[in-house]
């Protein structure tokens, strides 16, 4: 199956790193993107050229805010099914910051700082890893420092189009222990689109800290959107 693992706002290829290889081993093909985070049109339209890149039927996986990308890309007629690691799944005309809006703040705000031109980025200290990433390991927290590119104000602030996990099966791993995207949103996003439920202890970092129960569900979502076992 053609597996294509989109990253959130100021990630890499590397959020996918320990699960890549994973869906590799169980012959699928995976293609990582790299978006480049200036809106979320602009990110829409770069993953829907990797998506077109590929011969046939593809399954979408986004983590964090590459959930609101894919809830947009999957519209596109090569895409059977949708995976959310800890995502958004915003609904037509909603936006990233209005489903953050609906809860209380999370942990890491006190964290987020605004770049000359309005871009977000986080700063972490030791203070942010020991509250919003303590289950990292010392490599993994090595990968998330590593990425940490800003992120332009309208990936959080344009609208969604028809949401594509209206009719295409989807899938959602909650992190319990999110201080990112609150577990409660999560949970209400997952139960709005009707999407197969799983949860699994940890922080926002999910990709990395549980990689194996990610490739795991991703694998289950590509066999059931295949049609073979």
């Amino acid at each position: 199956m053609n597996i294509v693992l989109v990253h959130g706002a100021g990630g890499r290829p590397t959020t996918w790193i320990d699960v890549e290889p994973r869906l590799a081993a169980l012959g699928h093909r995976t293609v990582t993107v790299t978006n480049p985070l200036t809106s979320l049109q602009d990110d829409v339209a770069h993953t829907t050229a990797a998506v077109e890149s590929l011969q046939g039927p593809v399954l979408l996986a986004g983590h964090s805010y590459g959930g609101a990308v894919i809830t947009n890309v999957g519209n596109h007629k090569a895409v059977r099914g949708l995976v959310f690691i800890a995502a958004f799944g915003p609904a037509k005309g909603e936006t990233v910051n209005g489903i953050v809006e609906r809860y209380e703040p999370a942990e890491i705000s006190a964290y987020m700082r605004r770049g000359p031109d309005g871009e977000w980025k986080s700063e972490p200290d030791e203070k942010f890893w020991a509250e919003i990433g303590p289950d990292l390991s010392p490599r993994h927290r090595a990968v998330v420092e590593a990425e940490g590119r800003p992120a332009a104000n309208l990936i959080f602030r344009q609208p969604t189009g028809e949401p594509a996990w209206r009719t295409l099966p989807s899938w959602y791993l909650v992190a319990d222990d999110d201080r990112t995207l609150r577990p409660e949103a999560q949970r209400d996003m997952a139960a709005r689109m009707k999407a197969t439920t799983s949860n699994v202890p940890g922080s926002h970092y999910t990709t990395l800290v549980h990689a194996e129960r990610v490739a795991d569900l991703i694998h289950t979502a590509a066999v059931a959107v295949s049609g073979t076992p």
